[in-house]
């Protein structure tokens, strides 16, 4: 029987032979980590043991690519509000692509599902890039969202993040991760990597200072936009920061395995880059670069951004680490490769059809993403006597001054988009060429006077200047305290490597030339962060808010002053009157008066805050039930009239406020939100479900969270500050 099969066996073999089945099979398969039918770990396993160590140490870089065995890196890309591809490399073309406003500007939208399909946008024209020949590069991890948490206005980062509210950083950091990895259920379209874990809100000193402040503030604050990115967002990588938190540098710290990798189930942790050098100098924290580098392989580094590969292979001849902890670095990277389908068969993955689509940053589909989200980031400070919309009928004349009317500005973290209007450009369109434009670009000469004086109204474009001068990327010195910083000549600009030394906008002495001329003033303030415009919005009748970069920044501004569009943006951060109102910055204790939950005082404009064209009325505020279990969900409902005369977006901003808690908490939290159009006349019922858990604190004595039973009032406003409806619901 043994031989008859045997003999069997051989017929078939020649027989699959000389059909050329087996070289199929070997091609298709040619190694068992190419095998999609075999468990993602056994794959890793057949890759780990048929690479050499110097390919092992290799792929500790962003280059996780394999050559020799056919393994394609995913490589990486700069990405918050737009994929970064500025320069030509070799044979390379240059790359445009869509950009979006920084991320307070998205923020600014409180619209999760649009910035989740801004995100699709970037996956999907990081793939385009990655799969297609004529651009021949590999990005498809792209480095965001920034989840750290704008807790100061003199942060020269916060232009990086959405907000200084936990849940609300979080939430949108959810949006972003999923929109970039798309909605198959088995395949990636591109791989998020979230910036800066942890606590990496202040630029002078970071490379040597440390972010010190309680386990409470860790679970319910810092850490919150981060935890909520990887569990709730599906999000595998994270870089971590240059600073130290209490004491212990996060590039080495023990919590990156301990909760990043091993609770939070992280599989790219990436050093920052230079990082490991900073470990040896200024924190003289090691003797040499190899030394730091194994302590940085020890707390579960195995991307690095800086030089490493001699280091390692040093200390792998030395035994100071082992080829076996290489590999259990390796293989969470490798789980990454698999879920972006690198490995499969391209007829397997959905989106190796990428490549044969057009241009997408060409294609009106990408650009009606930008355009509507430049248009929910626009935000109405003020509109005395509805200065606003102009009525283009009933002007003949417009004055568009100002240092920011002509251009729009990028930053560092976006790209070079495929197009960019500028409000000049746009505003002229608008009107057209019965009406008479007048441009000035600053008062020399009295140009912007002049200018104010000629129109019927002036707009005014002030701003900062995101790369705080032209040569960012070079324009790096030492300074007396000893560190690395940005050379800025405007105390206000702040940027990677400088926070800003004052919030005061020193343009807005050219808002007082024009309007001391011309009363029909309105100022646009385009800018990554708060400032302090307290002339601006006492005297004059309309003020305007948005962030740079966006590609479609002059259009929406312009639709939004003619009144195509009802601006419905609401602002992410609190608004000081002065730096004397917040405390020291390297005081990371919130509950010293930072953020709308701890501040002191009466602020400029109060997180959650923004005007419309339109007005909106709250009534019947309910719940589900009026009482709730520790590990349940009630949903608050409320009803939103438009009781104006043009449609418009309400954004419902739902806090709770605990009032018997046996801890300290914030005097009111945000815990949901929704952005709605409603028609004029129309009533529409928002529902925003509140969870138990959300409401929990960090006891340190379990420790974990914990939920209380106690009674919760449930606030509806139209900001922090703007409390419409409350109700009470009991945790038991």
């Amino acid at each position: 029987m043994i031989k008859k099969h045997f003999a069997i066996l051989v017929l078939l073999l020649f027989s699959w032979f000389a059909t050329g089945v087996i070289p199929a099979l070997a091609q298709q398969h040619p190694y068992p980590f190419n095998d999609p039918a075999l468990a993602m770990e056994k794959r890793i396993d057949s890759l780990l043991s048929l690479m050499t160590v110097d390919e092992k140490v290799n792929c500790l870089s962003t280059n996780t690519g394999v050559p020799r065995l056919g393994v394609m890196s995913y490589g990486s890309s700069e990405g918050i509000h737009g994929v970064v591809q500025r320069e030509a490399r070799g044979k390379r073309l240059p790359v445009t692509t869509t950009q979006f406003p920084q991320p307070p500007g998205m923020g600014e939208s409180w619209d999760p599902d649009l910035v989740r399909q801004a995100a699709g946008v970037q996956g999907y024209e990081a793939r385009y890039i990655t799969q297609t020949a004529k651009y021949d590069r590999q990005i498809l991890m792209l480095w965001g969202p920034q989840s750290d948490l704008a807790r100061d206005p003199r942060w020269g980062r916060s232009e990086e993040v959405y907000g200084e509210d936990p849940f609300f950083n979080g939430t949108m950091a959810v949006a972003f991760i999923k929109g970039l990895q798309g909605d198959d259920p088995k395949y990636w379209q591109a791989a998020a990597l979230l910036k800066h874990f942890l606590a990496n809100s202040n630029e002078n000193l970071r490379t040597s200072s440390s972010s010190d402040f309680d386990q409470r503030l860790f679970w319910e604050y810092y850490s919150v936009p981060f935890r909520m990115g990887f569990e709730d967002g599906g999000a595998k990588a994270v870089m971590a920061s240059y600073n130290a938190w209490n004491g212990t540098t996060m590039a080495v710290n023990p919590i990156l395995r301990s909760i990043v990798h091993e609770k939070w189930g992280v599989d790219v942790i990436s050093s920052d880059g230079g990082a490991v050098h900073l470990l040896v100098d200024p924190r003289h924290l090691f003797p040499d670069q190899k030394s730091a580098v194994v302590a940085c392989l020890k707390a579960g580094i195995n991307q690095f951004l800086d030089k490493y590969q001699d280091e390692t292979k040093a200390a792998l001849k030395d035994g100071s680490i082992t080829e076996a902890e290489i590999d259990a670095l390796l293989r969470p990277k490798f789980r990454v490769t698999i879920r972006l389908g690198l490995l499969d068969p391209p007829e397997m993955v959905p989106y190796t059809k990428i490549k044969d689509s057009p241009e997408p940053w060409n294609t009106e589909r990408d650009r009606a993403v930008s355009k509507q989200m430049a248009l929910e980031s626009v935000v109405l400070l003020k509109n005395e006597n509805a200065f606003l919309p102009l009525e283009k009928e009933a002007i003949k004349s417009i004055a568009v001054i100002g240092p920011l009317a002509n251009s729009v500005h990028w930053d560092w973290y976006g790209g070079t988009p495929p197009y960019a209007v500028t409000p000049l450009k746009a505003i002229t369109d608008e009107v057209g060429p019965g009406v008479k434009v007048n441009y000035a670009a600053d008062e020399l000469g009295n140009a912007a006077i002049n200018a104010a004086k000629a129109s019927d109204v002036a707009v005014v474009v002030v701003g900062n200047d995101p790369t705080c001068g032209p040569d960012m990327a070079h324009d790096w010195h030492d300074t007396v305290d000893g560190g690395g910083t940005l050379a800025c000549t405007t105390p206000s600009d702040g940027r990677e490597g400088r926070d800003r030394e004052s919030i005061t906008l020193e343009q807005e002495q050219l808002v007082k030339q024009v309007y001391a001329v011309n009363k029909k003033t309105v100022v646009v303030l385009i800018s990554s962060f708060p400032f302090a415009i307290n002339w601006t919005q006492t005297y004059v009748p309309a003020i305007l808010h948005m962030a740079h970069a966006s590609q479609d920044e002059g259009t929406a501004l312009a639709q939004v002053i003619f009144g195509d569009y009802n601006p419905g943006g609401h602002l992410t951060v609190t608004w000081p009157k002065s730096l004397d109102q917040l405390p020291p910055m390297m005081d990371y204790n919130i509950r010293n008066g930072r953020t709308y939950m701890y501040f002191k005082g009466e602020p400029l404009y109060p997180f959650g805050y923004g005007l419309s064209y339109t007005t909106f009325k709250y009534s019947n505020l309910r719940t589900s039930s009026s009482q709730m279990a520790k590990d349940g969900t009630v949903t608050v409902s409320v009803d939103v009239t438009n009781t104006g005369g043009r449609a418009g977006d309400a954004v419902v901003q739902l806090y709770v406020k605990h009032l018997r808690s046996k801890v300290e908490r914030p005097r009111q939290e945000l815990k949901g939100f929704r952005r709605i159009g409603v028609q004029p006349g129309e009533t529409k019922t928002v529902q925003i479900p509140l969870q138990a858990s959300t409401l929990a604190w960090w006891d340190e004595k379990l420790p974990g969270f914990r939920v209380e039973a106690e009674p919760v009032r449930v606030m509806i406003g139209n900001s922090s500050a703007d409390i419409e409806l409350s109700t009470e619901v009991r945790v038991q």
